[in-house]
């Protein structure tokens, strides 16, 4: 008896759930049916969710893909020497007008020097990160100069991630670098982005007495944001003695920074900057909206407008500054600056030889 009614009890309860996973089958049917097709996923899910991770990007900061022959050109002769650019690396949204040459048709790039992997990491960049990359090439400088003498330009610009693997962070390969390219093309015009060394001064000089036009150093922000933006062994006083030893070096040398905006910055705190860098001898700066490379880069605060931009760069010239790059896709390399930055080292160096 008791079996038989054990039995009976399975019976029910397999039918109960039978009927329950029936109806539960005909209800998904029913709600995939009338529920929302492809075009609401596209359109709305992925909407809200791109909105809320990352501020909605203006109309003026849309830029073209690159292409055209002389940015396929210049790339091969990159990879050929092994060679590699900060333009790539850092995801500028210039990379196809320089390479590309655009209206003047005469291409430019950003050269990194030293490899592509940074002993830092700022949390705005998106350069690839190492406690131990690899060795130095020596035929690097050889080779840059070779690469660069090939395409014909009058003005480049060296960079280099940071390696403060080495005891002198590459002051001397950056300054053997510029000495390589004054002599394979003795009129070229040489701008270096430099690292800070460490704030070691004696690696500033060493790079600052080797023949080079322009030493640049980014500031990168303000420095209330230094310590959020820029990795811990950077600092906006130590950047600021780079300068100044710079000048000090060669005082004919043009000195140069960048500032990112849209990262929280305010308008007294990039005036209190600028009234630094001007107090500092400091000849040139540039003004550009931050970009998030990543997901995984600190996320823009603000898109400046073209406008406000334009306020920087008109302050700036009435502050005193030589040359003043101000507008939301300058970089601190773009080419758009360089014919600026040369015509004001021709005028120099004019000045100079009548008064020899």
């Amino acid at each position: 008896m008791w079996a038989n009614l054990h039995e009976n009890m399975l019976i029910a309860k397999r039918s109960v759930l039978c009927n329950i996973t029936n109806k539960s089958v005909r209800f998904k049917a029913t709600k995939i049916r009338e529920g929302p097709g492809l075009d609401f996923f596209i359109t709305s899910s992925l909407d809200k969710q791109s909105k809320k991770e990352r501020k909605r990007l203006p109309r003026w900061l849309q830029t073209q893909i690159p292409k055209g022959k002389n940015y396929s050109k210049l790339k091969d002769d990159l990879r050929s020497l092994n060679l590699s650019t900060v333009c790539e690396e850092a995801r500028c949204p210039n990379i196809g007008e320089c390479w590309g040459g655009g209206d003047t048709d005469t291409a430019t790039a950003t050269i990194m020097l030293m490899g592509d992997e940074c002993t830092r990491g700022c949390r705005f960049c998106s350069v690839k990160t190492s406690k131990n990359p690899g060795p130095l090439d020596p035929m690097e400088p050889y080779n840059t100069a070779k690469a660069v003498g090939s395409w014909g330009v009058d003005y480049i610009v060296l960079t280099s991630v940071d390696r403060d693997d080495l005891s002198d962070g590459g002051a001397a390969h950056l300054a053997e670098c510029v000495r390589q390219l004054k002599i394979q093309v003795p009129s070229l015009l040489v701008e270096v982005l430099s690292p800070d060394f460490r704030g070691d001064l004696n690696a500033v000089e060493n790079l600052a007495s080797s023949g080079l036009d322009v030493f640049a150093h980014n500031l990168e922000t303000v420095n209330r944001l230094q310590a959020f933006v820029r990795d811990p062994r950077a600092n906006y006083k130590q950047s600021m003695d780079v300068l100044i030893k710079a000048k000090e070096s060669s005082p004919g040398l043009l000195t140069k920074t960048s500032l990112m905006l849209g990262l929280g910055e305010t308008d007294n705190e990039i005036i209190e900057t600028m009234e630094d860098l001007r107090a500092n001898s400091v000849d040139v700066v540039t003004f550009g909206q931050y970009m998030q490379p990543t997901k995984r880069h600190l996320k823009v605060k603000e898109y400046v407008t073209p406008e406000k931009f334009k306020q920087w760069e008109e302050l700036g010239e009435n502050m005193g500054f030589a040359y003043v790059a101000s507008g939301p896709l300058v970089r601190s390399s773009y080419k758009a600056g360089e014919y600026y930055i040369k015509n004001i080292i021709e005028k120099q160096r004019d000045v100079s030889n009548v008064n020899d």
